[in-house]
């Protein structure tokens, strides 16, 4: 069975990791938490010192990081996996990141013959605890058929969709499509709690039809009862966003729904509630109208 090595544990990565254990996996891992690589390592994970560290030890590298950035300098910067990893092994990034950074990467860490999927994920926390996360992966197919059972230990659905950057480019597609549902979502719930209706008996009448989703299950029951602490933070998907309109306009593809919902959390970060689950992208609305859709 493959050495797995896992580099990020935060919301995401940390049930991710726990779910390559009960797996039976060897892990090694490490994370700028110290606490977050505890827990794991109580969990049966070893502790490695460094993402070099992790890689020399691992015959496929996990990442799971916040953006760009940090991918970069975690896989490609000193005392990074490109550094510890043998010739051979597999770099999956799980992170959800810019296409061309992911291709990017996968140049440089082809040049010391280490190959690389980009494999984002989308889920929540929710389903990455319960190990039914979706995947999609770009990178060649014998790649990722050799990971596949190692990505099915954290999803229950696994997808390669091309290339490497055509998971970043599905990923994208994901968060267009889960930020617009949100905003829909809460404009109408809005409009009933302002016109006197109960808004949970809109959401019960209203679920079963075509307005009816897997993002307005998962959301419009936490935002009724006012929940938020965040599953995904609004910074997070605001930053998702970024990459999406950066990608548009390397394109010429206009997204003016997209950049709206973009503007929308940027007014939400400005009052504070970056951190917030990105349901409270209902707030919003609510400062608005002046109401509250509480049930």
């Amino acid at each position: 069975m493959k050495r797995i090595g896992f580099i990020g544990l935060g919301i995401m990565g940390k049930p991710m990791a726990k779910n390559l254990l009960k797996a039976g996996y060897s892990l090694t891992v490490t994370s700028r938490t110290q606490k977050d690589v505890d827990l794991v390592v109580a969990a049966g994970a070893e502790a490695g010192a460094s993402p070099k560290d992790v890689a020399a030890k691992s015959d496929v590298i996990i990442t799971m990081l916040p953006n760009s950035p940090q991918v970069k300098e975690v896989v490609l910067g000193p005392g990074g996996v490109v550094a510890g990893a043998k010739p051979g092994a597999i770099v999956v990034d799980m992170s959800s990141i810019a296409p061309l950074a992911s291709q990017e990467i996968a140049r440089e860490l082809e040049k010391k013959g280490v190959r690389m999927l980009d494999a984002p994920v989308s889920g929540g926390e929710p389903k990455a605890i319960e190990g039914t996360l979706s995947v999609m992966v770009g990178g060649a197919q014998a790649d990722f058929d050799e990971c596949l059972p190692v990505l099915k230990a954290m999803a229950a659905s696994v997808v390669r969709v091309g290339d490497v950057g055509a998971g970043n480019v599905t990923k994208l597609a994901n968060q267009i499509v889960v930020a617009l549902n949100i905003a829909a979502m809460s404009e109408a719930l809005v409009l009933a709690a302002k016109a006197g209706v109960n808004p949970d008996l809109v959401y019960q009448a209203i679920r079963g039809g075509l307005a009816g989703s897997t993002v307005l299950d998962a959301k419009a029951p936490l935002v009724m009862d006012g929940k938020f602490t965040p599953g995904f933070k609004i910074n997070l998907h605001a930053k998702d966003l970024y990459n999406v309109l950066e990608t548009s306009h390397e394109l010429n593809v206009a997204l003016p729904m997209t950049a709206q919902v973009m503007e929308v959390m940027q007014a939400l970060k400005a009052d504070g509630l970056g951190d917030a689950d990105h349901g409270a992208l209902i707030k919003y609305w609510e400062k608005l109208a002046k109401v509250e859709a509480r049930r």
